[in-house]
Protein backbone atom coordinates (compact mmCIF):
# COMPACT_ATOMS: atom_id res chain seq x y z
CA UNK A 1 0.00 0.00 0.00
CA UNK A 2 1.51 3.30 -1.00
CA UNK A 3 2.01 6.06 1.53
CA UNK A 4 3.58 9.50 1.64
CA UNK A 5 3.25 13.05 2.94
CA UNK A 6 0.65 15.53 1.68
CA UNK A 7 1.84 19.08 1.12
CA UNK A 8 -0.95 21.16 2.66
CA UNK A 9 -4.34 22.84 2.40
CA UNK A 10 -4.43 23.17 -1.37
CA UNK A 11 -4.18 19.40 -1.80
CA UNK A 12 -6.71 18.79 1.00
CA UNK A 13 -9.28 20.78 -0.99
CA UNK A 14 -8.48 18.64 -4.02
CA UNK A 15 -8.96 15.47 -1.98
CA UNK A 16 -12.41 16.57 -0.87
CA UNK A 17 -13.47 17.17 -4.47
CA UNK A 18 -12.32 13.82 -5.85
CA UNK A 19 -14.79 11.31 -7.26
CA UNK A 20 -14.34 7.72 -6.03
CA UNK A 21 -16.18 5.00 -7.93
CA UNK A 22 -15.81 1.67 -9.67
CA UNK A 23 -13.76 1.73 -12.86
CA UNK A 24 -15.99 1.45 -15.89
CA UNK A 25 -13.91 0.70 -18.97
CA UNK A 26 -10.57 -0.54 -20.28
CA UNK A 27 -9.03 2.93 -20.43
CA UNK A 28 -9.63 3.40 -16.70
CA UNK A 29 -8.10 0.02 -15.97
CA UNK A 30 -5.10 0.92 -18.13
CA UNK A 31 -4.75 4.01 -15.94
CA UNK A 32 -4.60 1.69 -12.91
CA UNK A 33 -1.69 -0.20 -14.48
CA UNK A 34 0.13 3.07 -15.22
CA UNK A 35 -0.39 4.40 -11.70
CA UNK A 36 0.82 1.10 -10.26
CA UNK A 37 4.07 1.56 -12.20
CA UNK A 38 4.38 5.15 -10.99
CA UNK A 39 3.86 4.32 -7.31
CA UNK A 40 5.90 1.14 -6.91
CA UNK A 41 8.30 1.45 -9.87
CA UNK A 42 8.21 -2.31 -10.42
CA UNK A 43 9.91 -3.82 -13.44
CA UNK A 44 7.43 -4.65 -16.19
CA UNK A 45 7.74 -8.34 -15.31
CA UNK A 46 6.37 -7.71 -11.80
CA UNK A 47 3.49 -5.42 -12.74
CA UNK A 48 -0.06 -6.72 -12.30
CA UNK A 49 -1.19 -6.71 -15.95
CA UNK A 50 -4.30 -5.16 -17.47
CA UNK A 51 -5.88 -8.59 -17.90
CA UNK A 52 -5.84 -9.17 -14.14
CA UNK A 53 -7.75 -5.93 -13.53
CA UNK A 54 -10.31 -6.97 -16.15
CA UNK A 55 -10.68 -10.47 -14.72
CA UNK A 56 -11.02 -9.14 -11.15
CA UNK A 57 -13.95 -6.97 -12.15
CA UNK A 58 -15.61 -9.80 -14.11
CA UNK A 59 -15.41 -12.47 -11.39
CA UNK A 60 -16.69 -10.49 -8.42
CA UNK A 61 -13.67 -8.50 -7.31
CA UNK A 62 -13.30 -4.73 -7.16
CA UNK A 63 -11.49 -2.19 -9.31
CA UNK A 64 -12.14 1.17 -7.68
CA UNK A 65 -10.63 4.45 -8.87
CA UNK A 66 -10.25 7.94 -7.44
CA UNK A 67 -10.51 10.67 -10.06
CA UNK A 68 -9.58 14.35 -10.22
CA UNK A 69 -11.65 15.21 -13.27
CA UNK A 70 -10.55 12.64 -15.85
CA UNK A 71 -7.22 11.96 -14.14
CA UNK A 72 -6.86 8.85 -11.99
CA UNK A 73 -5.03 9.66 -8.74
CA UNK A 74 -5.70 6.46 -6.78
CA UNK A 75 -7.08 2.96 -7.14
CA UNK A 76 -7.79 -0.26 -5.25
CA UNK A 77 -7.79 -3.78 -6.70
CA UNK A 78 -9.50 -6.72 -4.96
CA UNK A 79 -10.09 -10.32 -5.98
CA UNK A 80 -12.50 -12.84 -4.46
CA UNK A 81 -11.18 -15.66 -2.31
CA UNK A 82 -12.44 -18.51 -0.14
CA UNK A 83 -11.02 -20.22 2.93
CA UNK A 84 -12.61 -22.53 5.48
CA UNK A 85 -15.94 -22.37 3.70
CA UNK A 86 -16.09 -18.56 3.89
CA UNK A 87 -15.97 -16.23 0.89
CA UNK A 88 -14.06 -12.98 1.28
CA UNK A 89 -12.31 -10.30 -0.77
CA UNK A 90 -8.53 -10.03 -0.93
CA UNK A 91 -7.48 -6.42 -1.49
CA UNK A 92 -4.28 -6.84 -3.45
CA UNK A 93 -3.36 -3.20 -4.12
CA UNK A 94 -4.12 0.31 -2.90
CA UNK A 95 -2.22 3.06 -4.69
CA UNK A 96 -2.36 6.84 -4.24
CA UNK A 97 -0.43 9.37 -6.33
CA UNK A 98 2.28 11.06 -4.25
CA UNK A 99 0.78 14.56 -3.99
CA UNK A 100 -2.56 13.18 -2.77
CA UNK A 101 -1.24 11.06 0.09
CA UNK A 102 -1.76 11.55 3.83
CA UNK A 103 -4.93 13.58 3.33
CA UNK A 104 -7.40 10.73 3.83
CA UNK A 105 -7.79 9.49 0.26
CA UNK A 106 -6.63 5.94 1.04
CA UNK A 107 -9.22 5.66 3.80
CA UNK A 108 -11.98 6.99 1.54
CA UNK A 109 -11.16 4.37 -1.10
CA UNK A 110 -11.17 1.64 1.54
CA UNK A 111 -14.54 2.75 2.91
CA UNK A 112 -16.06 2.50 -0.57
CA UNK A 113 -14.57 -1.00 -0.78
CA UNK A 114 -16.34 -1.78 2.50
CA UNK A 115 -19.71 -0.41 1.37
CA UNK A 116 -19.58 -2.33 -1.90
CA UNK A 117 -18.48 -5.55 -0.18
CA UNK A 118 -21.28 -5.38 2.41
CA UNK A 119 -23.85 -4.68 -0.29
CA UNK A 120 -22.75 -7.90 -2.03
CA UNK A 121 -22.85 -10.04 1.11
CA UNK A 122 -19.16 -10.12 2.11
CA UNK A 123 -18.21 -9.80 5.77
CA UNK A 124 -14.42 -9.89 5.43
CA UNK A 125 -11.76 -8.11 3.37
CA UNK A 126 -8.13 -9.12 3.84
CA UNK A 127 -4.87 -7.70 2.56
CA UNK A 128 -1.18 -7.92 3.33
CA UNK A 129 1.01 -5.03 4.42
CA UNK A 130 4.66 -4.43 5.19
CA UNK A 131 5.23 -4.29 8.97
CA UNK A 132 8.04 -1.77 8.40
CA UNK A 133 5.72 0.81 6.77
CA UNK A 134 4.69 2.95 9.74
CA UNK A 135 2.09 5.20 8.11
CA UNK A 136 0.41 2.31 6.34
CA UNK A 137 0.19 0.26 9.55
CA UNK A 138 -1.40 3.20 11.36
CA UNK A 139 -4.02 3.58 8.62
CA UNK A 140 -4.88 -0.10 8.60
CA UNK A 141 -5.18 -0.57 12.35
CA UNK A 142 -6.20 2.78 13.82
CA UNK A 143 -8.18 4.35 10.96
CA UNK A 144 -9.84 1.23 9.49
CA UNK A 145 -10.00 -1.10 12.49
CA UNK A 146 -8.26 -4.14 11.04
CA UNK A 147 -6.66 -6.77 13.22
CA UNK A 148 -3.67 -8.97 12.39
CA UNK A 149 -2.75 -12.41 13.72
CA UNK A 150 -0.83 -13.94 10.79
CA UNK A 151 2.66 -13.23 9.45
CA UNK A 152 4.16 -14.49 6.19
CA UNK A 153 7.90 -14.56 5.53
CA UNK A 154 9.16 -13.18 2.19
CA UNK A 155 5.73 -13.58 0.60
CA UNK A 156 6.59 -12.22 -2.85
CA UNK A 157 10.33 -12.88 -2.87
CA UNK A 158 12.82 -10.04 -3.39
CA UNK A 159 11.14 -7.46 -5.64
CA UNK A 160 12.42 -4.71 -7.92
CA UNK A 161 10.47 -1.97 -6.12
CA UNK A 162 12.76 0.61 -4.47
CA UNK A 163 10.16 0.89 -1.69
CA UNK A 164 11.17 -2.58 -0.47
CA UNK A 165 14.88 -1.76 -0.32
CA UNK A 166 15.86 -5.26 -1.51
CA UNK A 167 14.63 -6.73 1.80
CA UNK A 168 12.52 -9.89 2.04
CA UNK A 169 8.85 -9.11 1.47
CA UNK A 170 7.61 -10.05 4.94
CA UNK A 171 3.93 -9.26 5.37
CA UNK A 172 1.27 -9.04 8.06
CA UNK A 173 -2.24 -10.13 7.05
CA UNK A 174 -4.86 -7.49 7.84
CA UNK A 175 -8.35 -8.84 8.58
CA UNK A 176 -11.10 -6.25 8.13
CA UNK A 177 -14.29 -7.67 9.64
CA UNK A 178 -16.66 -5.27 7.96
CA UNK A 179 -19.68 -5.54 10.27
CA UNK A 180 -17.88 -6.38 13.51
CA UNK A 181 -18.33 -4.46 16.75
CA UNK A 182 -14.79 -3.18 16.41
CA UNK A 183 -15.18 -1.75 12.90
CA UNK A 184 -18.70 -0.41 13.48
CA UNK A 185 -17.54 1.46 16.60
CA UNK A 186 -14.57 2.96 14.77
CA UNK A 187 -16.74 4.02 11.83
CA UNK A 188 -19.26 5.71 14.15
CA UNK A 189 -17.00 7.29 16.77
CA UNK A 190 -13.54 7.46 15.20
CA UNK A 191 -12.01 5.43 18.03
CA UNK A 192 -11.14 1.76 18.43
CA UNK A 193 -12.50 -0.24 21.38
CA UNK A 194 -10.20 -0.28 24.37
CA UNK A 195 -8.07 -3.32 25.22
CA UNK A 196 -5.21 -4.27 27.52
CA UNK A 197 -1.87 -4.29 25.62
CA UNK A 198 0.22 -7.29 26.59
CA UNK A 199 3.13 -6.75 24.20
CA UNK A 200 4.47 -4.06 21.88
CA UNK A 201 6.70 -4.35 18.80
CA UNK A 202 8.70 -1.29 17.73
CA UNK A 203 9.52 0.18 14.31
CA UNK A 204 12.00 3.10 14.32
CA UNK A 205 11.22 6.17 12.23
CA UNK A 206 14.66 5.87 10.56
CA UNK A 207 13.59 2.64 8.85
CA UNK A 208 12.77 4.41 5.57
CA UNK A 209 16.24 5.92 5.30
CA UNK A 210 17.91 2.69 6.34
CA UNK A 211 16.05 0.73 3.64
CA UNK A 212 16.81 3.21 0.87
CA UNK A 213 20.57 3.45 1.46
CA UNK A 214 22.71 0.35 0.70
CA UNK A 215 25.17 1.49 3.40
CA UNK A 216 22.54 1.21 6.17
CA UNK A 217 20.28 -1.48 4.74
CA UNK A 218 21.67 -4.08 7.12
CA UNK A 219 20.24 -2.05 10.03
CA UNK A 220 16.80 -2.27 8.41
CA UNK A 221 17.29 -6.02 7.94
CA UNK A 222 18.14 -6.38 11.64
CA UNK A 223 14.89 -4.62 12.61
CA UNK A 224 12.95 -6.84 10.22
CA UNK A 225 14.56 -10.02 11.57
CA UNK A 226 13.95 -9.04 15.20
CA UNK A 227 10.34 -8.07 14.60
CA UNK A 228 9.68 -11.18 12.51
CA UNK A 229 10.72 -13.37 15.42
CA UNK A 230 8.61 -11.36 17.88
CA UNK A 231 5.50 -11.46 15.67
CA UNK A 232 5.73 -15.19 15.01
CA UNK A 233 6.18 -15.95 18.70
CA UNK A 234 3.36 -13.62 19.75
CA UNK A 235 0.88 -15.00 17.22
CA UNK A 236 1.74 -18.58 18.16
CA UNK A 237 0.86 -17.72 21.76
CA UNK A 238 -2.58 -16.39 20.81
CA UNK A 239 -1.86 -12.65 20.74
CA UNK A 240 -3.28 -10.37 18.05
CA UNK A 241 -2.45 -6.86 16.79
CA UNK A 242 -5.23 -4.57 18.05
CA UNK A 243 -3.62 -1.14 18.17
CA UNK A 244 -0.87 1.05 16.79
CA UNK A 245 0.86 4.14 18.16
CA UNK A 246 3.08 6.79 16.60
CA UNK A 247 5.16 9.16 18.72
CA UNK A 248 6.11 12.78 17.85
CA UNK A 249 9.41 11.58 16.34
CA UNK A 250 7.60 9.27 13.90
CA UNK A 251 8.43 5.96 15.55
CA UNK A 252 5.76 3.25 15.28
CA UNK A 253 4.60 0.71 17.82
CA UNK A 254 2.34 -2.31 17.30
CA UNK A 255 0.17 -3.08 20.34
CA UNK A 256 -0.84 -6.69 20.85
CA UNK A 257 -3.53 -8.11 23.08
CA UNK A 258 -5.43 -11.31 23.67
CA UNK A 259 -7.70 -12.42 20.83
CA UNK A 260 -11.46 -12.35 21.52
CA UNK A 261 -13.73 -14.14 19.03
CA UNK A 262 -16.61 -11.83 19.99
CA UNK A 263 -14.91 -8.97 18.12
CA UNK A 264 -15.91 -10.58 14.82
CA UNK A 265 -19.62 -10.44 15.53
CA UNK A 266 -21.98 -7.70 14.48
CA UNK A 267 -22.52 -4.66 16.63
Amino acid sequence: MATGQAAGTREQVSIDSLVIRKCQNLDEMRACVALQKEVWNFSDLELVPLRMFVVAEKVGGQVIGAFAGNEMVGFALSIPGARGGRSYLHSHMLAVRKQYRNAGLGRRIKLLQRDDAIARGFELIEWTFDPLEIKNAYLNIEKLGTIARRYTVNQYGITTSPLQGSLPTDRLVAEWWLKSKRVEKLTRSGTNPGFIPLQSIQVPAQIYGWKSDPRTRQRAKEVQDRNRSEFLTAFASGLCILGYERDPRGNGKFLLGKWDENWLYKA
